[in-house]
């Protein structure tokens, strides 16, 4: 009696029936339309320029693990649809990448890797120089981090005597038009971090950057506390969709 032969194990994006070969049935099986297409799309992604593919084509890579067994290029189009481009798929929560998406946890966790390690690439060009000499670099970083946000955050940059970071704090998160701040609590961290200066951040989930007469208000309360005990207020920077406003550079602050 021959020796019994354990089952292959294929990879999770192999053709089982390469060249439209029998299935166990005996029937000839076919072979789907996107067998290959994963290899070809690495491929291109390897061997060429890093904008050379579509959106789209970006989201089919990171589809590939998660789902497996299947053509992700419809899905992957009807998620940038469905979200409205890269950035607000990337930045959506995972509640609603599973409930308006459709995807399972573990292609959730890749989707939501990607965005945490793009911050954190961002962050580290800011985080061993001066701030205000990285300005851009510090624009960059905040877009990426607060600009898809669904409810309002509101963040401080705390620096040193050279201006460059210390700390990088989610002091507030609120809803989707308010955040509450108290000025008292921002200095007295500042206070704790032994901070010279500090640079206020929030975002407005409407798009608009443009500051409310509430931002101005909070804003020049901050300032006033702060200076009362020897930190000095940089700027208040909003983000939004459509851009950013700096209260220093509009004569605010």
């Amino acid at each position: 009696m021959p020796p019994r032969r354990s089952p292959s194990l294929l990879p999770d994006d192999t053709d089982p029936h390469p060249g439209g070969s029998s299935d166990p049935d005996g029937k000839a099986a076919v072979r789907p339309h996107y067998a290959g297409h994963r290899e070809r799309l690495r491929e291109r992604f390897l061997s060429q320029p890093a904008d050379a593919l579509a959106d789209y084509e970006l989201v089919e890579l990171l589809l590939f693990a998660g789902l497996p067994r299947r053509d992700v290029k419809p899905l992957a189009k009807k998620l940038l649809e469905q979200f409205g481009g890269l950035g607000p798929l990337l930045a959506a929560p995972p509640d609603q990448l599973e409930r308006r998406g459709g995807l399972g946890k573990p292609t959730v966790a890749i989707l939501k890797a990607v965005q945490v390690a793009a911050i954190r690439m961002l962050r580290e060009q800011v985080a061993d120089q001066p701030v205000l000499g990285s300005w851009q670099q510090l624009l960059d970083y905040l877009s990426v981090a607060l600009k898809y946000e669904p409810v309002e955050q509101f963040r401080l940059l705390f620096l040193d005597r050279k201006n460059r970071l210390i700390a990088d704090e989610v002091q507030q998160r609120g809803t989707v038009d308010h955040t509450p701040v108290y000025p008292r609590e921002v200095v007295r961290r500042g206070l704790d971090l032994h901070a010279s200066a500090l640079i206020v951040v929030h975002n407005h989930p409407s798009g608009d950057p443009a500051p409310s007469k509430a931002d101005i208000d909070m804003t020049r309360a901050i300032d006033k506390a702060a200076k009362a005990v020897g930190l000095t207020l940089h700027d208040h920077l909003i983000v939004g969709r459509k851009g950013h406003t700096s209260f220093k550079s509009v004569g605010l602050l």
